[in-house]
């Protein structure tokens, strides 16, 4: 089954500061601000949620057919794409724009400052969820805000399943517009910080917005994640792992595990626990992409974790 994900990419440049940006700045002086960091160590990932959850959909041998938009600098991405054989026939390239870029620094406490370039990301929404055929489930993931609106409706009109994933996108809906996504979705996911504010924001419970859709997920960190559905609440254990190393990304793992799940029509516990095994995998890697494992691989490494066969 097709899986279209709607999303963004991204380049991230991850830079690190070998010391404290606490030592270089100073708390009564910040509002003239003026810092320079020295980060020898810097690498330049490919990103993004479309990107990312494509890319961890097709080492589990899913189908996934990401669409966004992306600048002139896109070369080396769109050749990362074709080796990993994504299909990229809806990555609209804009003219005279770059791709999104974020610019991250990190310190020894783990602290980031980071800088966000939308580019042409803040176009997305000429695409249109209508142009891709044979297409059996979808996901809206954080983009361009006028497109996040425009792909939730036309998944809804033309009757493709799809997840509403809002992550860092949240913050640019009021109450009522994401009462209008949840309207249109069939599956909701957020973490727990996001799931908190989406209930502020439309003044409604988990379980309320769980009975509107076919299931709500949400991620814990460490603690798991629960699944939400038919008036069920069931725990999802967190993966084992060898050695948290970046959990950048991981989310979107978890999310590429669910579109798994969904569309090869497993249970709620094991779609649960292959989205969280694709999170430990993640978490065991620098960077959104540079984790490899093969589909029988994975199939052990779940027999290991949780004691049967998916």
């Amino acid at each position: 089954m097709k899986t279209l994900i709607c999303g963004s990419f991204a380049y991230d440049t991850i830079m690190v500061f070998g010391d404290r940006f606490k030592n270089h700045i100073l708390p009564d002086q910040v509002h003239i601000l003026n810092v320079c960091f020295l980060v020898p160590d810097m690498r330049r990932e490919f990103g993004g949620c479309a990107g990312n959850i494509a890319y961890n959909l097709k080492l589990l041998g899913g189908d996934p057919l990401p669409m966004g938009a992306v600048g002139a600098d896109f070369g080396s991405y769109s050749q990362w794409l074709d080796r990993c054989g994504i299909d990229r026939r809806h990555v609209t390239e804009i003219a005279d724009t770059y791709t999104a870029q974020a610019y991250i620094t990190t310190d020894m406490d783990d602290n980031q400052i980071t800088a966000f370039h939308p580019g042409a990301m803040s176009h997305a929404h000429i695409n249109d969820v209508t142009a891709a055929q044979g297409v059996g489930l979808g996901i809206v993931s954080p983009d361009g805000r006028e497109a996040m609106i425009e792909h939730a409706r036309q998944f809804a009109a033309t009757g493709i399943p799809f997840v509403f994933d809002p992550g860092q996108g949240l913050p640019m809906f009021g109450g009522d517009e994401l009462n209008e996504f949840i309207r249109q979705a069939d599956y909701v996911t957020l973490n727990d910080y996001e799931s908190q504010l989406l209930q502020e924001r439309t003044a409604r419970s988990l379980d309320s917005i769980a009975s509107e859709v076919n299931a709500l997920i949400v991620t814990r960190g460490a603690e798991g994640s629960e699944i939400i559905y038919t008036g069920r609440r069931i725990g999802i254990p967190a993966a084992r792992i060898d050695k948290a190393v970046d959990p950048t990304g991981c989310g979107d793992a978890y999310r590429a595990g669910l579109l798994y799940g969904i569309a090869a029509g497993m249970d709620w516990e094991t779609t649960g626990r292959i989205a969280s095994l694709m999170g430990a995998v993640k978490i065991e890697s620098h960077g959104t992409q540079n984790h490899v494992v093969t589909v029988d691989e994975f199939a052990q490494r779940f027999n290991e974790s949780f004691g049967y066969r998916f």
